[in-house]
């Protein structure tokens, strides 16, 4: 499975009017009737074949509250349900997490008031590369310009270092705030997944130097669409880091890809959907298993989706655990590099896998 977009496969001619600086603005264009062509996305017609909203398809819960709180009986089955997830899956959901309702509303509020600035405000934290602090956009990678998304983004690096635009008014405390409740969360699921792997409850924490691992607040706005069916909001892909939590504004459109099938994810009200990423299967040697996933536009409503990635330290070198590796049935099967490389050979295009 790639580990990024292929890019390579999804060239397209990426001329934008002067006046029309984001997807938002064009969707909102009077004279919007039909798609442009430079957002036309040709699907691949396997993928369109098999699309699931069966029960026994649905994506399995974890209550988080027991593994902070609950009996050493009801801890050891939420890790035994965790194991299953990440292997089985890669990816869940989470209810009873501890962070506020009303707190990811005033988030997904704050977010879509920033959406709202106008063009040349938002101008003013434009980004190219991958490891700009802030950087606002469409697409999917401004400094190649190879894939015409229906889709805006926002994302701000928010630990080890805070950084935030200084717009709209109070945005900043509440993606702090927003920031670290989402943070206290993957610190108890990534003990909970070391001890599902048989490593000890802090190994992953110290592999991967999460004290000073890499936290990103990303916002993805992704208008109504006058023809859904020919646009994209993201590809298929799987994300980077160790760790993403998602919420939205209730508005479907995200898809997983299980078995072969894709899955329409719907979240529970004030769940937070959870990915497996691509250095956590790294690390796991393929025992965690990296969720391929994409978001689906319509042409009734805006959807917004709001995701943490949650990742090493920049400089850490991520490999297989030594206890998850055996030369002869399970020999360690990703390139090692260091965080920083990984995303900068995203970044240009040059990755083409995490396998060795």
């Amino acid at each position: 499975m790639a580990s990024t977009i292929p890019l390579d496969t999804l060239k397209t001619s990426t001329v934008h009017s002067p006046t029309m600086k984001s997807v938002k603005a064009l969707a909102e264009s009077a004279s919007l009737s039909s798609l442009p062509s430079i957002y036309s996305f040709t699907h691949n017609p396997h993928d369109e074949t098999i699309i699931s909203d069966d029960a026994e398809d649905s994506v399995p819960i974890i209550d988080v509250s027991l593994l902070v709180s609950g009996t050493p009986e009801e801890r050891s089955q939420v890790v035994h349900q965790l194991n299953k997830a990440c292997s089985d899956w890669g990816c869940f959901m989470v209810i009873n997490h501890g962070v506020p309702e009303s707190l990811t509303k005033a988030m997904i509020e704050s977010f879509q008031e920033f959406f709202n600035l106008p063009e040349e405000e938002k101008q003013e934290f434009h980004g190219n590369h991958v490891m700009d602090p802030i950087r606002c956009g469409t697409g999917f990678n401004p400094s190649m310009d190879k894939v015409n998304l229906w889709r805006d983004y926002l994302k701000c690096f928010t630990y080890p270092e805070f950084h935030s635009p200084n717009k709209p008014a109070g945005f900043s405390e509440i993606a702090l705030e927003f920031s670290k409740k989402n943070r206290e969360v993957v610190t108890v699921l990534l003990k909970a997944i070391s001890k599902s792997l048989g490593l000890e409850e802090s190994y992953i924490d110290k592999a991967t130097n999460i004290e000073l691992g890499l936290q990103i607040l990303a916002a993805n706005y992704y208008p109504a669409c006058p023809e859904p069916d020919r646009a994209i909001g993201i590809p298929s892909h799987t994300d980077h880091g160790l760790l993403t939590l998602l919420v939205d504004n209730g508005i479907s459109g995200l898809q997983i890809l299980h078995k072969e099938k894709w899955i329409n994810v719907n979240l529970l009200p004030n769940a937070l959907f959870v990915h497996i990423a691509d250095h956590l299967e790294i690390l796991s040697n393929g025992k965690c298993k990296s969720i391929e996933h994409r978001a689906l536009v319509n042409d009734k409503a805006t959807r917004m989706s709001i995701a943490l990635p949650h990742g090493p330290s920049l400089d850490t070198v991520i490999r297989p655990a030594p206890e998850l590796v055996d030369k002869g049935s399970h020999p360690p099967a990703y390139v090692e590099m260091t965080y920083r490389e990984f995303l900068e050979l995203q970044q240009t295009g040059r990755l083409r896998s995490k396998f060795g």
